[in-house]
């Protein structure tokens, strides 16, 4: 991932509402890229947010790649962008920790709490 990508998508989760919506598309999604989904109705129902707003949301985190939708019959279907989200998580832990394995790197977070 470029790290003009990383902004775009980090700027996009950087607000309370695209965060919510996102997690919940996650929690939803399928192990399969491309199924499982919610419609815009089914998420705004769950968050609690009036349609307009989460149509806006919805076009940030699209915007930003980490969403996707497709018709389905007469629906409309949002999903995540796995692939988008690995990522995203590649770019920020590429270099962590001087090139420890990462399984190292969480033993040693469990020891020292952080």
């Amino acid at each position: 991932m470029e790290k003009t990508a990383a902004i775009t998508a980090l700027a996009a989760l950087a607000h309370e509402a695209r965060l919510d919506v996102f997690r919940l598309l996650v929690t939803a999604a399928s192990p399969c890229e491309g199924e499982g989904g919610l419609t815009p109705g089914a998420m705004a129902k769950a968050l609690g947010l009036p349609a307009p707003t989460l149509s806006f949301h919805l076009k940030e985190l699209s915007r930003a790649g980490l969403v996707r939708h497709q018709r389905r019959g007469r629906s409309l279907i949002y999903t995540p962008c796995i692939s988008a989200l690995q990522a995203l998580a590649g770019f920020l832990l590429d270099d962590c920790c001087k090139g420890a394995p990462a399984s190292a790197v969480a033993g040693k977070a469990k020891e020292t709490g952080s």
